[in-house]
């Protein structure tokens, strides 16, 4: 057989198949988003039905312009009169958002889309306008709720994100590059992923449906038509989409949700525990039979996770029966549990499961004035990191949490959100530990810490 006849008798071969496929009753039964008259499948019924509840945001509001780190030392600013903070500069930006209460005006969107608003402008696709009532955001999952005054919305339900599985398709509709409503579809590439260090919190639904800049608080949707996801970020080194983006599933968002409506805030409990993944070294030398769980490393002393009988050692295989795959799902699990909430931790120990119940308790608030101990650190104040803290359980230390600008704190470089590791090398993990060994430091004293992904000296004379 010549080869323009394989390749005739291959082509007609897979016309037969597609033929097969798209008349077949059961094929049209997975594609519930409807068909056109000429058979051809299509998600036009889909995204009529869908789109009405997805809108734009629009903020206005004020940012502190970013400038060289060089200017951050001290020294430099000292020498040269450079002022201790860039100028403030107006800020606009466009995002999307998902309406998920059509009778209260409940809108959903990203934390980042609204940070720093002065006033939140929500658009419909019917092109009329509403001024925004921001009702809680979370930094630490990026997810914000607002509430607008409007009759005749569209609501989207919100869907369970633990039935997604890698493959299903899915649809996202938001507002990119400000051009309007456009809809882009694909699969689910992947489950939780996390370690991008995007948001505090990842447990991201990873879609090559194109987000682009602007889909951000977007709907990620199903072939139902149901919320399984917020839009939240993309992946690419030039910031355009390259097949790989993110959403932050429907479940996490919904228990966010909860706590914004009830306090305007998220409210996150503790047990008090130090984790680290199961590596293959670290499985057997515990003589495990598996890599996946978290370890506990550490139980900080009056914690509800010593009132309940965990041990440093315990592997954490579930919470409340559910898998627990490393610490960023342990972290996650834990993170989004209100105080007092009660749950059952699954733990291997000596080589045997058992489940040990424990109650969520109250994050320490223990603060410190940085001039109680010394007068170069007046006008810091510093906090134990807990579990509302990106970082938290991945280092030991202490949180700057404020920084009065001009104060000597300020004037000698330390600045909010820094993380102190050690003080003349020794480390230190709560602020008692702080408050000791910068009592004991002497006259010159070398604060290591964590800014951003950096890890610097400051010498205080």
């Amino acid at each position: 057989m010549s080869i323009h006849l394989r390749r005739t008798s291959v082509a007609i071969q897979w016309m037969a198949f597609l033929l097969i496929l798209f008349t077949t009753e059961s094929a049209f039964a997975q594609w519930p988003a409807g068909l056109y008259e000429d058979g051809k499948p299509t998600l036009s019924p889909l995204v009529d039905n869908v789109t009405p509840a997805v809108v734009n945001i629009a903020v206005t509001g004020k940012v502190r312009t970013q400038r060289n780190p060089l200017l951050d030392d001290p020294f430099f600013r000292r020498f040269f009169n450079v002022p201790d903070q860039g100028p403030v500069v107006p800020r606009q930006s466009v995002g999307s958002g998902v309406i998920i209460d059509s009778r209260k005006g409940f809108v959903l969107t990203n934390h980042h889309v609204i940070e720093n608003a002065d006033e939140i402008t929500v658009t419909l696709q019917d092109r009329r306008q509403f001024d925004a009532e921001l009702i809680g955001s979370d930094e630490g999952t990026d997810v914000a709720l607002l509430k607008i005054d409007a009759d005749d919305l569209t609501e989207l339900t919100i869907g369970d994100s633990s039935d997604l599985k890698v493959g299903d398709f899915v649809v996202a509709i938001g507002n990119p590059f400000g051009l309007g409503q456009t809809v882009t579809s694909g699969i689910v590439s992947a489950l939780g992923r996390s370690g991008l260090n995007i948001e505090g919190y990842e447990d991201f639904i990873q879609t090559d449906a194109s987000i682009n800049p602007g889909n951000s608080g977007g709907a990620l949707v199903d072939l139902d038509g149901r919320l399984v996801g917020i839009n939240t970020a993309i992946l690419a080194p030039s910031g355009g989409n390259v097949g790989i983006g993110f959403a932050i599933p429907a479940n996490m968002v919904s228990a966010v949700m909860q706590q914004l409506l009830k306090y305007g805030e998220v409210r996150r409990g503790q047990l008090g525990i130090i984790i680290q993944d199961v590596t293959p070294d670290l499985a057997e030398a515990l003589e495990l039979d598996t890599v996946e769980g978290a370890v506990i490393t550490q139980i900080q002393p009056g914690s509800p996770a010593e009132a309940a009988g965990l041990r440093a050692g315990d592997v954490v295989v579930a919470v409340d029966g559910q898998p627990v795959a490393g610490s960023s799902a342990l972290r996650n699990r834990i993170g989004l549990l209100t105080i007092g909430e009660k749950v059952d931790i699954t733990v291997l120990r000596d080589g045997r499961r058992r489940t040990i119940n424990a109650e969520i308790g109250e994050t320490e608030n223990v603060a410190l004035s940085g001039g109680q101990t010394v007068p170069k650190l007046a006008g810091a104040e510093f906090r134990n990191l807990d579990s509302s803290h990106p970082l938290y359980g991945e280092v030991q230390g202490v949180q700057v949490a404020n920084v009065e600008q001009g104060s000597p704190a300020w004037r000698n470089g330390l600045r909010s959100g820094d993380i102190i590791l050690s003080v003349n090398r020794n480390g230190v993990s709560t602020v008692d530990e702080l408050s000791e060994a910068l009592q004991q430091a002497g006259p010159t004293i070398a604060l290591n810490i964590l800014r951003g992904n950096i890890r610097l000296f400051l010498v205080i004379q």
